[in-house]
């Protein structure tokens, strides 16, 4: 699938459908450059499983965990991971193959411990289009 975003707002709503389908135990990678949109993206998948706490990106703690909607929300920022080993330290196969459904913003930086399964969400700015146009690509494995 792929979705065009004219601003944060169409780039919530977008997250928001996605966390509005998400099951079980799905895990869903999200990547794309510094400030196009992760956290705005996230906030609303969280919304769409009807997280009602604030949403912030975990960038100094790799996990936080939202635990008010239908399903645990694992939002994983693994940008400032110094070696992969500290994803065992904070439990990841607990949450990739638990009951809660994982987002991991950088997830290639972890690639070999993504499952095959996993969900790819790419968002990319096109400045050509306008300074808040994103195209969102959701690619399901």
């Amino acid at each position: 699938m792929r979705w065009e975003s004219f601003g944060s707002e169409d780039t919530f709503a977008i997250g928001k459908k996605l966390g509005e389908t998400a099951q079980s135990g799905m895990v869903f990678c999200l990547n794309g450059d510094l400030g196009v949109g992760k956290t705005v993206f996230t906030q609303g998948f969280a919304a769409g499983l009807g997280v009602t706490e604030p949403v912030n990106s975990p960038t100094f703690t790799i996990l936080q965990q939202y635990d008010t909607g239908r399903l645990p929300l694992y939002h994983f920022d693994v940008y400032r991971i110094g070696d992969i080993e500290e994803m065992d330290e904070v439990g990841y196969e607990d949450c990739f193959f638990g009951e809660g459904v994982s987002l991991i913003e950088w997830s290639g930086l972890i690639e070999e411990l993504l499952p095959k399964t996993a969900v790819r969400v790419t968002i990319e700015k096109k400045p050509e289009r306008g300074f808040d146009y994103r195209v969102i690509t959701v690619e399901e494995a």
